[in-house]
């Protein structure tokens, strides 16, 4: 019984023990063990893609995935056993100590902006605290900055012996910062869940690419990570944003809506063929009264459009043949009841406009001249004027590339209620709502001959710089309406700007046509009237008038009055009209010369030998010839004048840091590294700042930070 006892006493100590083993190891030593299973052992271990770029239509990046860092620093790596620990730590912070100025140097060298001795407290602070993960340097770093750290002493060691590492991050990049970013789309931050919106989340699984599949295998006493399924990356989508473009609407809108203090501002360029779209913008106002893309507002924004309506109302009425452009309308004094309700114009406090014809009408943006000629043909049948607005496809989405697009709310009799004043305000661009981006679709077709086109963000697929996929133009309508009607409309659009309200839209070189809009914006069951009055004003056209190239919205919604839709919305316009055209402009370079002057440039600082050799061969005038110096370096500086170009000899002194203010890279960095000084170099252009004063005891070694605009 003594032996049996004694045996059970031990298998119940094993046990004990075994159980202890199992959570030490499960517990204290669980970050160790699965450093090892993570070294030793990987199965099926997913390899991303790199997700495709967005290219403008010019084939300039818009938005690329880009590596960024965070390092950081295990001061006890490798530490499993109490000798060993003693040992390892021994001589890691011997190693430390004999490389810690290097490495400091280094760091300052990578992240000037953060000194050696800041480099070097930091580091014994996170070895005094014995820190398995200690971030090195506060911020992301690009996998250039990553490389050049891995080189530095220590830091090139394996994570296991040296304790470097870094924690990867794939962040989308837009080089063009906020320009087009609502269109473009965003991308959550955890990147594998994919985009949010734009074109980003509508061509998400063409940008995404396809995983690959890895698994780590010993060979010949290395472990290799074997590839069993090869990752394919994401394809380029090619957009028809034009950038020159897009930047010219963003800054004329941005401009005046920080002018005015709208709170939301949309512009949409559109090229009139191809219905591709050259340029988006959607401006919101936000909480520190600067201007965001937050929202989709050009495809999204269902609001009654207000007077660009009009230009469709009275294209039914002459398809119809009720009228034609000289049909004249009494409009009064500028006040007309309309079945118990006042329809006004916005000059009735002046008297109104009296008799005008139907071009006049729509110079003027007369709401009694339209909605009196509607009224007066439609009002027994008011569903064959809202199919001859259907016949515009007026009331169709359009189906676009990306997500988020309102569908238009216009509905007739047949589909709603129609009192007897649903008709002439509908006429005039209420009761119906329709986004920015079906307004300027419609105009866009009056340009192109009747053609309606579908908008389209997205032109092509590439992989690997070949096109694998074309998106072609679409069309909607193939024609909206009657040659002769098209003719009409299209001449009185043209006098709109010449001769009425769009005046502001126009301009002395080309010909512009379109609409202004004003309206109201409804506060849906609290109506126009419930307190502040919110206004829509809007300009759409198209130009040059005579062979259109370009159609254009722009849209903006403001608090009080006064509410312009031509001098607000058709300043834009015509900002952006000029601008545009101006961009796309060929002149034969022959006409530039000017044989009676002989212009002086702008010369750099720096040797003048080579510089005087520049000058002459361009035959630009020198007031003096520098002295032969058989090879040797003159250095100096440059003034220019109306005639010439004079140099002068400024000889850097021996031991001073030198001053290579305006000085290109070249000449600056040999300038100073003659010195025995070393060179950080950011920018590119002229050297503006050098970060040790001329004139400086120039210390061997020392590093002097040059920015160059």
């Amino acid at each position: 019984m003594n032996r049996y006892f004694f045996i059970v006493v031990v298998l119940l100590l094993l046990g004990v023990f075994v159980i202890i083993k199992a959570a030490v190891i499960m517990f204290a030593e669980r970050q160790y063990w699965q450093e090892v299973a993570d070294r030793f052992v990987k199965e099926n271990v997913t390899v991303r893609p790199n997700r495709g770029n967005i290219l403008s239509a010019d084939g300039k990046l818009m938005a690329s995935s880009l590596p960024e860092y965070r390092i950081y620093m295990d001061f006890m790596s490798g530490e499993k056993d109490e000798k060993r620990r003693i040992k390892d730590q021994q001589r890691r912070d011997a190693a430390l100590k004999d490389s810690i100025d290097s490495i400091c140097q280094g760091l300052h060298r990578i992240f000037p902006e953060k000194s050696v001795a800041y480099f070097k407290r930091h580091l014994q602070q996170g070895r005094r605290k014995k820190s398995r993960h200690w971030l090195i340097y506060p911020n992301r770093i690009s996998y250039i900055q990553y490389k050049e750290a891995k080189r530095l002493p220590i830091f090139r060691q394996s994570i296991y012996s040296g304790g470097f590492h870094a924690q990867a991050y794939n962040q989308r990049k837009r080089p063009f910062g906020s320009l087009a970013a609502q269109t473009l789309g965003r991308l959550y931050a955890d990147t594998a869940l994919g985009a949010r919106n734009g074109i980003e989340l509508a061509f998400d699984s063409v940008l995404r690419g396809r995983n690959g599949i890895t698994h780590r295998q010993k060979v010949m006493d290395r472990y290799l990570d074997i590839v069993d399924i090869p990752p394919v990356d994401g394809c380029d989508v090619v957009s028809t944003i034009d950038v020159g473009m897009q930047d010219i609407c963003d800054k004329a809108l941005r401009d005046k809506l920080e002018e005015i203090n709208a709170y939301v501002g949309v512009a949409v360029l559109m090229e009139v063929k191809t219905g591709e779209v050259k340029a988006i913008v959607n401006l919101t106002k936000g909480n520190d009264g600067k201007y965001y893309e937050m929202n989709s507002n050009a495809i999204s924004d269902l609001l009654e459009p207000g007077s660009t309506f009009k230009t469709a109302s009275i294209m039914v009425a002459l398809e119809d043949g009720k009228i034609t452009p000289h049909t004249l309308v009494d409009t009064g004094n500028g006040v007309m009841n309309m079945h118990g309700s006042k329809m006004k114009d916005h000059n009735w406090y002046k008297g109104g406009y009296g008799e005008i014809d139907v071009t006049r009408i729509l110079e003027v943006s007369s709401n009694i001249g339209v909605s009196y000629l509607i009224d007066k043909y439609y009002k027994d049948d008011p569903q064959k004027f809202v199919d001859g607005l259907k016949r515009m496809s007026l009331d169709q989405p359009l189906h676009l590339q990306i997500q988020g697009e309102g569908k238009p709310n216009l509905k007739g009799p047949d589909e709603r209620y129609f009192a007897k004043t649903t008709l002439p305000w509908m006429s005039i661009g209420y009761e119906s709502q329709l986004p920015p981006m079906n307004i300027l679709t419609f105009y866009n077709a009056i340009a192109n001959d009747g053609v309606m086109v579908r908008p389209k963000f997205v032109k092509a697929l590439m992989r690997d710089g070949k096109v694998i996929k074309e998106y072609p133009t679409e069309v909607i309508n193939p024609k909206i309406c009657s040659d002769s009607t098209l003719a009409q409309i299209r001449t009185i659009l043209r006098s709109v700007v010449k001769n009425g309200l769009a005046k502001p839209a126009g301009n002395d070189q080309f010909a512009v046509s379109g609409k202004t809009g004003t309206a109201q914006i409804s506060k849906g069951k609290a109506g126009y009237k419930t307190g502040r009055t919110d206004y829509l004003v809007s300009f759409c056209g198209y130009f040059p008038s005579e062979a259109p190239q370009y159609s254009c919205i722009v849209s903006i919604q403001k608090p009080g009055l006064p509410a312009s839709g031509g001098l607000m919305a058709g300043s834009v316009f015509g900002n952006i009209a000029k601008r545009v055209f101006a961009q796309d402009l060929r002149f034969d370079l022959n006409s530039a010369i000017d044989s009676t002057a002989n212009p002086i440039p702008a010369v750099k600082t720096g040797e003048l030998e080579e510089t005087a050799e520049v000058l002459e061969t361009l035959k630009v005038p020198l007031e003096e010839r520098i002295a032969s110096t058989n090879g040797k370096e003159v250095w100096g500086i440059s003034h220019a004048d109306s005639s010439a170009v004079r140099l002068e000899e400024r000889k850097p002194k021996a031991g001073l840091v030198p001053n290579v203010i305006g000085m290109g890279a070249k000449d600056a960095v040999f300038l100073m590294e003659k010195q025995g000084l070393k060179v950080h170099l950011s920018g590119i252009g002229r050297v503006r700042r050098q970060s040790i004063p001329p004139g400086s005891k120039a210390v061997k070694g020392r590093t002097v930070a040059l920015t160059l605009k």
